[in-house]
């Protein structure tokens, strides 16, 4: 099975869910919308049984340019991580 898109994300939640495709969609904003808000105010979001988004802090560091090989700084920066929960990882493998 191919990658979904957007779009049949949205028409699979409609018709599981029973619900119109614009109702469907409006869930995926929402919970995207309140997933950036809690992760980049309070660090985590977690969507149970499905995993969590975590703030991490990365270190600086040095690097190496490919194509010069020469050393640049990397400097100290802030990611997001998403980590599969035990759960859901135990069903997909």
């Amino acid at each position: 099975m191919a990658k979904m898109t957007q779009a049949q994300t949205v028409a699979a939640l409609a018709e599981s869910q029973g619900v119109s495709k614009k109702d469907a969609k409006g869930f995926l904003e929402g919970l995207a919308n309140l997933a950036v808000a809690q992760t980049k105010s309070a660090g985590e979001f977690t969507i149970p049984g499905i995993g969590k988004l975590v703030k991490s802090a990365r270190k600086a560091r040095m690097g190496r340019n490919p194509a010069t090989g020469e050393q640049i700084h990397i400097s100290a920066r802030t990611v997001v991580k998403f980590r599969v929960a035990k759960a859901a990882k135990d069903s997909i493998l």
